[in-house]
């Protein structure tokens, strides 16, 4: 294993395994037993050429020592474990600037296990359906006078996975923790551990959710064939249906955070995030993948399985699995500046201890993750002084060749 030296700090251990090396491994059987979409296809090829020689590069040299290694361009594909992390650092960095100085919620909306295969076969129609009815719940409950009476700002993002990679439709949210007062002026704030009921939230979801599955089916929405083939029938449809309005659909609320600052470096651990971390493979042998899941268990699935469940978390094209509501809306400058004058001159509502001190918090300097990205990439790996440049590098893959890996 490699290490590289990030930012003065101790080196950061480079991953052994790759979920591309699965790919190596698996996946030529793979393709011939299995037809894989479009899409699924196009994210095969980028994982497997991704920092190879195929997409081409660059030769890094250090100035200081005798350190010379080729340096190969990423695919940059959002599936891609290991294109994430500057991603990631200009989406926090730009979501900070309309960060609100409050205090906020996170918040979980799962899909029931029932309705799973019919997502599977309904990506863009059900998962559009899911951030619609839970911005709607949230939305809707916020400007409920019996529960706070203003408008919420929220992001979520939609994550389709579990540790182990099986299919679990669900969206992380991240809610504010107040509203702007229907005025349009002053700032109402929620409690500092309280949102809503999570039962409120559960019932009016689910309620939304239905109803619009209902709208999808009775306009012949949906795509009913494979394991999904007996819904066709009205009455089967329907006794879905009722069994799902008898089930609880609870939320995980989970408490609030530290400071506003804290907020969307959080979440920047679930916007770009990918099925399973290079960091997280254990093993891979002549018929396994073995794995790290949480509170330290593990996993073993054999190659093809592993290929199969990472394929399932594949989006559709274009599909966009971050977004913003409310206050957090990209409309809705106007309304953030009315906020943060209402918060500055103390037009406010009860104004909690916990937000009052979040509003005294120092804003973080822009572009502080992504400056520290771009330093690492010139601190040599050898000698650890920002030394490294650039050089040509005229070796490419022929078109037909089988890529190697980068192991910096």
């Amino acid at each position: 294993m490699t290490h590289v030296a990030v930012c003065g700090q101790q080196p950061v251990s480079r991953p052994r395994l790759e979920v591309a090396d699965v790919f190596r491994t698996f996946g030529q059987a793979y393709r011939t037993s299995h037809a894989l979409t479009s899409e699924q296809a196009k994210v095969f090829d980028a994982i497997l050429a991704c920092r190879t020689v195929t997409l081409g590069g660059h030769l890094d040299v250090c100035k200081e020592c005798d350190f010379e290694q080729p340096a190969y361009n990423s695919c940059r594909n959002r599936h891609c474990p290991k294109c994430q992390g500057l991603a990631a650092a200009r989406w926090v960095e730009a979501r900070k600037k309309s960060l609100l100085p409050v205090h906020h919620f996170h918040v979980v909306f799962t899909l029931p296990a029932e309705l799973r295969p019919l997502a599977l076969r309904n990506r863009v129609a059900l998962f559009n359906l899911l951030f619609e009815t839970v911005s709607q719940t949230l939305l809707t409950l916020g400007a409920d006078p019996q529960h706070l009476g203003a408008l919420l700002g929220l992001t979520a993002v939609l994550h389709t996975w579990t540790r182990d990679l099986s299919f679990h439709p669900h969206l992380h949210c991240i809610v504010c923790g107040g509203g702007l007062h229907p005025d349009g002026q002053g700032w109402i704030p929620t409690l500092d551990g309280y949102l809503f009921p999570v039962n409120v939230m559960g019932q009016l979801f689910r309620g939304k959710f239905l109803a619009g599955l209902k709208h999808l089916y009775n306009t012949g929405s949906l795509n009913l064939g494979g394991v999904c083939a007996d819904l066709a029938a009205r009455d089967v449809f329907q006794a879905l249906l009722d069994k799902l309005y008898r089930k609880q659909w609870l939320p995980y609320a989970k408490r609030t955070f530290a400071g506003p600052e804290q907020v969307y470096d959080y979440l920047g651990y679930y916007t770009h995030r990918v099925g399973i971390s290079n960091h997280r493979l254990l093993e891979v042998t002549g018929e396994n993948v073995h794995f790290k899941t949480k509170h330290g268990k593990t996993a073993t699935l054999t190659g093809e399985e592993f290929i199969r469940r990472f394929l399932l978390h594949v989006l559709p094209s274009g599909f966009v699995k971050i977004r913003h509501y409310g206050l957090f809306a990209a409309k809705a400058q106007a309304k953030r500046q009315a906020v943060r004058a209402a918060l500055a001159t103390g037009e406010t509502e009860a104004v909690s201890e916990s937000e009052a001190a979040n509003q005294a918090t120092p804003k973080a300097q822009p572009d502080q993750a992504i400056a520290r990205l771009l330093e690492s990439a010139v601190l040599c790996p050898r000698c650890a002084k920002p030394a490294l440049v650039r050089r040509p590098l005229r070796d490419r893959a022929p078109p037909n060749s089988t890529p190697q890996s980068q192991h910096p």
